[in-house]
């Protein structure tokens, strides 16, 4: 099934469950008041912009990038990374933003209860910390990985599989060695920032269940 195709499929999920929303057939909400179509439209856009930050983070940082080390020879996984990380941070970004935005307008600061406020704190915090790595952390990354790469190859290392040769190598190699202590710097500062940003949406995850009326 192409990318078209299955996106077609969810856009007509999504339909099938507008049209059988308790809204759609004139139900009033819990407090006896008919909701806007805007306030479910800016709620259906905070919660599904919400689960996709939430679910892409929690794929790539404990499942999907795993997966990979553990499969793939060290330089095709770096190299992979370096195409991917740019594209999950852009998807990040946007989907927050927009999660952001939604339930802002929803709960305005002013007007906000405190625990409103905290969730916006969260997930502005969540924001600043993938924009981080968008703009900051994984560009130098991927450039670090780049002459750390050329540095291996020319050692005829990185094409191995889990255990990497690379320290052995570096306890001979000075150049290898400042490059590795880098390198670790900023991938750790991306990773810390990562996690941050996972840590802040986990945090909100919590909030909308106690939400939930089911």
């Amino acid at each position: 099934m192409g990318w078209m195709s299955r996106f077609l499929v969810a856009v007509g999920f999504l339909a099938f469950g507008i049209l059988f929303s308790p809204e759609t057939f004139g139900s009033n909400s819990s407090n006896g008041e008919y909701s806007s179509k805007l306030t479910i439209a800016l709620r259906l856009t905070h919660l599904l912009c919400f689960s996709t930050s939430f679910g892409a983070a929690l794929w790539v940082t404990f499942i999907g990038g795993i997966i990979m080390f553990k499969n793939l020879p060290r330089h095709q996984f770096g190299n992979l990374q370096s195409k991917m990380f740019p594209a999950y941070f852009s998807l990040v970004t946007v989907c927050s933003t927009l999660s952001l935005a939604s339930l802002g307008y929803l709960h305005p600061w002013k007007s906000s209860a405190a625990a409103e406020k905290y969730q916006l704190g969260f997930l502005l915090s969540g924001l600043a910390f993938n924009l981080s790595n968008l703009l900051v952390f994984t560009p130098m990354t991927i450039e670090m990985m780049k002459q750390r790469h050329k540095i291996e190859r020319e050692e005829n290392i990185g094409e191995e599989v889990g255990w990497t040769k690379n320290r052995d190598v570096a306890k001979k190699n000075p150049k290898l060695a400042a490059m590795n202590k880098k390198f670790g710097m900023i991938h750790g500062l991306s990773s810390l920032a990562n996690i941050l940003s996972f840590g802040s949406l986990a945090m909100h995850s919590w909030y909308l269940a106690g939400k939930m009326n089911l």
